[in-house]
């Protein structure tokens, strides 16, 4: 059944007009006039609806009925990712959220190759929020993941509260000293942020700033990981240990 994400809120009972990007799905999918879809609103499960009306450039759907289904790990993980370049940070993003994280933190850096500022960086961030919402239609989720505004390293651990009592914050890194296995065996009920360093990493300084900010660096064995796949890799790990699958 196709799933299309709406900014509600939704009601059983109300009749909505779809947004323009779902219209446009609607004519791609060649669906008519009684076709059932499933809608969601960001707020918490998904509602059952009816096409009830398709114009060439708007369409309208009845909502029939609620279903509390969610599709959320038992674990909140941020995603504080250094900014990739190319269409790697688009990838990185929807496997994140195909991969249950709650939240994504575009960070610059040192040695980055992308710098974000201005429009430039409100345009991106919209474009990455509609990634998430592409994603969450996807994979079946109904939470959509916020995707913060892009912001420099320092501007962003200066923005960090105070770490609460057993919240876990960890720095991937080639240097790290503690590994996967000490990490705990049950999912935390705490908030976990996991930070990924551009292509070239942070560097000294900058570890030294997030140390100091409460994180813990890990490794992940041997073998160097880019950084599109860093992070994918430890949220794919995590989700194993932690019963997010």
């Amino acid at each position: 059944m196709p799933r299309f994400y709406v900014d509600g809120p939704l009601r059983v009972g109300d009749t909505h007009p779809l947004p323009d990007d779902v219209v446009r799905h609607v004519h791609v999918l060649r669906l008519q006039i009684g076709d059932t879809i499933t809608l969601f609103d960001g707020r918490g499960g998904e509602y059952r609806g009816e096409l009830v009306d398709i114009a060439k450039r708007a369409a309208t759907a009845r909502i029939d009925e609620h279903s509390a289904r969610e599709a959320e790990p038992p674990y909140r993980v941020t995603l504080a990712q250094g900014v990739a370049g190319g269409d790697k940070m688009d990838w990185l993003i929807e496997k994140a959220v195909e991969l249950g994280v709650s939240g994504i933190a575009p960070i610059t850096a040192e040695r980055g190759v992308v710098r974000l500022a201005g429009d430039r960086a409100l345009k991106r961030q919209a474009h990455w929020q509609a990634l998430t919402r592409a994603a969450c239609e996807q994979c079946g989720r109904n939470r959509v993941p916020e995707v913060a505004p892009p912001r420099d390293l320092d501007a962003w651990l200066a923005g960090l509260p105070a770490a609460t009592d057993g919240e876990l914050r960890l720095l991937l890194s080639p240097r790290a000293e503690v590994g996967f296995a000490s990490l705990p065996a049950e999912a935390p009920s705490s908030p976990v942020t996991v930070l990924i360093g551009p292509e070239a990493g942070f560097s000294p300084s900058e570890e030294n700033a997030i140390v100091d900010a409460g994180f813990a660096t890990l490794g992940l064995g041997s073998r160097v990981l880019r950084t599109e796949t860093a992070g994918i890799a430890l949220l794919a790990a995590l989700a194993a240990r932690w019963g997010g699958w």
